[in-house]
């Protein structure tokens, strides 16, 4: 049964219930059962349909291979309760579905969950960077900031930075308030332009992005690059801490820690109690949709692309739930990759109980959602194998920002006359060929100077010069035809040259020769 991606944008989480309703309705087998002392047609048992949809999970790209038979039976009984699917006696509504011999039936309508209707709001342009660093083009010009005014973010439109006094054109110094929100600013606009062409204000309030957590959480970091928090009372507890150092480091922990059979056991409930304990998940409520809409970028093409989104959406956590997503995701790692660690379960493997233990603390809805714990189990899955990348400090979101303070801070006059504060705006998105047409443009200029550059290097030698040159022609004959058009344009580069004189001693006739017997 072929599947499609559901792609990134607004009320995935229930286009992804319509996907698996779909697939399931259309694709499960339908047999004629008999069962006490009946016959029943067109219907299926519960354990076929686990067998059936937990294969359809694991082979869909929505979902991922890390799908447990366990979790195949709590969405059919999702199923079960939303009229997916009803008893042969058309009974639906309970969830006391198990994994047995039970009938089932599809009911004659699809239960299909209806999306959402949005208000009609105006999209804004998606924005596209050519690179990670060079974010902004800077302008002055009232006409400039007239033309892009109805295309700039109102985040970025009414900000500090751009509320500088039109009459009186008068600058003034970057403030603290300024500052966050250039960070702010920057980190939205790399974010929105790697999750490509959806608008971000479908997942995210940029109003409540918090630019103080973005600062925090990219400079006050400790050593091993997980985030120090100065108010202690935020941290995990100190026990919570023992805990899990124990586990990350197993065998090797305190001998003072009391050992015996099942201890590591006693150990991993204690630390799973306590993020089960926690008030909202690590990923917090508030950006549930954003990281479901990440989900969707988790496909081998884009791997290095949903690293990055990832990589900017746990910026934006409170630095307490970054510091204990980091110190959790460490953990886990370790322990799934411990050969040493005893099985902490009778039949669940290590990983896939880590996965399951703590994929609910990572990420769910505030309401009540039919799929939290698949997509959360995607999602811990991919963070626990890239979360060194994942959880590093972006340097290049660093210097985009330094290097946009620094560009604002230097209109600032010495001499105190009339320097309008400078509006910032997005580079344009351009199309695939434009953007072919402008990449070979700017390779074959920087040939054409690394060939003049060679051609006037005083320094090197005429032999040398001539053997780079010859390289060059053969990897790039139509620049170098364009530099050298003729034979002669070439041989006069070396016409200067002075004439290497034959040595002394070939001038020098040599004397006859005797023959002794004369």
């Amino acid at each position: 049964m072929s599947s499609h991606i559901v792609t990134p944008g607004p009320y995935r989480a229930t286009k992804l219930w319509n996907e698996v309703t779909k697939l399931f309705r259309a694709g499960m087998p339908l047999k004629k059962h008999r069962q006490h002392f009946r016959v029943y047609v067109n219907c299926f048992s519960a354990s076929a349909a686990v067998d059936w949809l937990h294969e359809l999970l694991k082979n869909n790209s929505n979902f991922g291979p890390e799908v447990t038979r366990q979790q195949t039976v709590q969405l059919l009984k999702k199923f079960f309760k939303n009229h997916v699917i009803e008893d042969v006696k058309g009974r639906w509504g309970m969830e006391d579905l198990e994994d047995n011999s039970q009938l089932y039936r599809f009911p004659s309508t699809s239960p299909l969950k209806p999306i959402p209707n949005c208000s009609p709001v105006k999209r804004k342009k998606s924005i596209s960077v050519m690179d990670r660093e060079g974010f902004f083009k800077f302008r002055t010009s009232k006409k400039f900031d007239k033309d892009i005014s109805e295309n700039v973010d109102p985040e970025i439109q009414d900000s500090p930075v751009e509320s500088a006094s039109s009459e009186t054109g008068c600058c003034r110094e970057l403030t603290e308030d300024d500052i966050q929100v250039i960070w702010k600013n920057v980190t939205l606009t790399h974010l929105q332009k790697l999750l490509g062409s959806w608008c971000l204000d479908d997942v995210l309030d940029p109003a409540q992005v918090n630019p103080q957590f973005i600062v925090y959480n990219m400079t006050k970091v400790n050593k091993h690059g997980v985030v120090s928090l100065e108010d202690k009372t935020e941290d995990l507890p100190h026990w919570v801490l023992s805990a899990m150092k124990c586990l990350a480091n197993w065998p090797k922990y305190d001998s003072n820690q009391p050992s015996y059979p099942g201890f590591e056991r006693d150990v991993f409930k204690t630390v799973s109690d306590y993020f089960y304990s926690l008030s909202q998940p690590l990923l917090t409520f508030q950006y549930y949709e954003l990281f479901v809409n990440i989900l969707g970028l988790l496909q081998p093409s884009l791997e290095r692309v949903a690293v990055e989104a990832l990589q900017l959406c746990t910026l934006l956590l409170p630095p307490a739930s970054r510091r204990k997503l980091q110190l959790l995701l460490r953990m886990i790692s370790r322990m799934s990759q411990n050969v040493d660690m005893p099985r902490l379960h009778d039949v669940i493997g290590t990983r896939t109980l880590l996965v399951q233990t703590f994929s609910r603390c990572v990420l769910s809805c505030e309401e009540v959602d039919d799929l939290d714990e698949l997509l959360a189990t995607r999602l811990l899955s991919f963070l626990m194998d890239h979360h060194q990348d994942i959880m590093q400090v972006p340097l290049y979101l660093r210097n985009a920002v330094e290097d946009h303070i620094s560009y604002l801070k230097s209109l600032t006059t010495c001499s105190g006359s009339a320097v309008a504060m400078p509006t910032y705006s997005f580079c344009r998105q351009i199309s695939t060929r434009v953007f072919e047409e402008q990449k070979l443009s700017v390779s074959q200029a920087a040939l054409a100077d690394l060939l003049e550059n060679l051609i006037k290097d005083k320094n090197m030698s005429v032999k040398e010069k001539k053997k780079k040159l010859k390289l060059f022609q053969k990897e790039y004959p139509d620049i170098y035809s364009s530099r050298f058009p003729t034979t002669e344009s070439e041989a006069q580069l070396f016409a200067d040259k002075p004439k290497i004189k034959p040595p002394m001693l070939l001038s020098i006739k040599k004397p006859k020769t005797f023959s002794i017997r004369n």
